[in-house]
């Protein structure tokens, strides 16, 4: 059976909602922006949101089943995509300065990186397990998950491309080492912040 018209109204919301709102990938979109322009970190976007809908996907037929049957597998993972936050992080908090449209220093995160950090990335598992769980009608299940992970992926991109814009938009005010240093660092402190959930929620 698909989708009924309410059902898909409240996804909406909740796609939207959960995209928008801060989380490691919109703190480092909005890093890749200020630092890189939004050209050059429009594969992240892209990335996010392709990486993402097969996350979707991936817990939909069946993969949340088997966290829940072997947690340690779960908890592997939480750990690695720590480790990995943490690296991401660093390479934030040591962006060089604007120089033109490119930083003297490093590259933007690519398109395949951005899709495989959803892999380890505990607000991306939320958002993938509470769209299956709460919006996915068990008739037509498997359709309907298909449905799902697509609406979720067309919903997300422009959410998650306001970051890259209004990081972008900051270019002109970070163009001082400084306040590009500063920016970087409080990125940085922000992306090390989300982990709490993940190192202390048992």
């Amino acid at each position: 059976m698909p989708l009924s018209l309410e059902l898909i109204s409240a996804f909406t919301l909740f796609a939207f909602v959960s995209s928008i709102t801060p989380g490691p990938n919109n703190t480092m979109l909005l890093a890749s922006g200020a630092n890189f322009g939004f050209r050059r970190t429009l594969p992240h976007a892209l990335g996010i949101s392709f990486g993402f809908m097969f996350l979707v996907v991936a817990v939909g037929l069946g993969l949340g089943g088997v966290f829940k049957a072997v947690p340690m597998a779960y908890t592997v993972l939480r750990y690695l995509g720590a480790a990995y936050l943490l690296y991401l992080a660093w390479k934030v908090a040591t962006s060089g300065p604007i120089s033109g449209t490119h930083t003297a220093h490093g590259k933007p995160l690519g398109f395949w990186g951005a899709a495989a950090f959803q892999w380890v990335n505990p607000k991306a598992w939320v958002m993938a397990v509470g769209a299956i769980t709460t919006y996915t009608p068990s008739q037509g299940y498997i359709t309907n998950v298909f449905v799902i992970a697509l609406v979720f992926a067309i919903i997300n991109l422009p959410s998650v491309c306001v970051w890259a814009g209004f990081g972008s938009a900051l270019r002109s005010v970070l163009s001082q080492p400084r306040w590009l240093m500063v920016f970087n660092l409080s990125m940085a402190l922000l992306l090390v912040l989300s982990l709490y959930p993940i190192v202390f929620d048992h």
